[in-house]
């Protein structure tokens, strides 16, 4: 259980939490990265931010991000906040890495567990139909990109509340000096690698079909 009165880990909430269509194995803790994100829009203002949060399964911060961003809707910005937190990830962690992803949009947790279980398939066939909107289908495209491509990756659907990356894509103007931390470039217990610069969202389609 997290500890009150300090900032939880992502460890923690990923372990307390549910993974749609996909059950939590033993010891997932053994996990090497939690990724939690959040994307936000208004209709009011038609504004909109991304929040990305990355940590090593000892609680160790490997970056945060609080990025305004143009988006249509709600939809889009949370699976384009995912693609940005995936593409950063993958830029600096070995391609065998074990991924926890928290995320508080419950289609795009559960998207993201049946696209692991169609990678376990001959046929890349999710056990039951995606539902992905057709203006985040370029970014779901990106994203099954990069779940096909770390060594094992689940997703938990956490409540807006508790999804520490809900306020910095909500007030990316307040949060702007996030983006100014050193990042660390660590798999828990291993020295730091080279720093790579941090990528967009890839709109490529990278041979896996929505």
């Amino acid at each position: 259980m997290a500890v009150h009165g300090r900032r939880p880990r992502l460890r923690d909430l990923f372990d307390e939490s549910p993974t749609p269509h996909i059950a939590h194995p033993p010891h997932t803790h053994h996990r090497d990265f939690y990724v939690a994100t959040d994307g936000s829009f208004s209709h009011d203002s038609g504004e909109g931010g991304l929040g990305v949060i990355i940590e090593t399964r000892d609680g160790e911060r490997v970056t945060r991000l609080s990025l305004p961003d143009e988006m249509p809707d709600n939809n889009v910005a949370e699976y384009r906040a995912l693609h940005l937190g995936l593409d950063v990830l993958a830029a600096r962690a070995p391609v065998d890495a074990r991924v926890g992803v928290l995320v508080d949009h419950d289609e795009l947790a559960a998207n993201v567990n049946k696209a692991v279980l169609a990678g376990r398939r001959t046929d890349w066939r999710p056990p039951r139909p995606f539902s992905v909107a057709a203006a985040s289908r370029n970014h779901w495209r990106g994203i099954r990109a990069r779940v096909a491509g770390f060594g094992e990756l689940r997703a938990a659907r956490v409540r807006s509340e508790q999804n520490p990356a809900h306020p910095l894509a909500n007030a990316p103007e307040e949060y702007a000096h996030v983006n100014r931390e050193p990042t660390q470039c660590l798999l828990p217990d291993t020295a730091e690698s080279d720093e790579t610069q941090i990528p967009p969202p890839s709109r490529s389609d990278r041979h896996v079909s929505g």
